[in-house]
């Protein structure tokens, strides 16, 4: 769970939406566009189990799927 909310933390820079993550098909997204999203953070992001999705130009887990 504490790397769940250290990736949300993360993520909390870069959107203000009131509901920006979904699960679906065991996959756990966030509405945060990539290109916004320092290089920096891409990599915590990554090593706390988020990849990008470059078809629908967000973030997503595998990981964290089993909602």
């Amino acid at each position: 769970m504490d790397e769940l909310i250290e990736a949300l933390k993360i993520f909390r820079k870069y959107t203000d939406a009131k509901y920006p993550c979904w699960c679906e098909h065991d996959e756990f997204h966030v509405c945060v566009d990539p290109e916004e999203v320092s290089d920096e953070d891409k990599d915590k992001l990554e090593k706390l189990g988020f990849d990008i999705n470059e078809d629908t130009n967000d973030f997503y887990s595998f990981k964290y799927g089993n909602c």
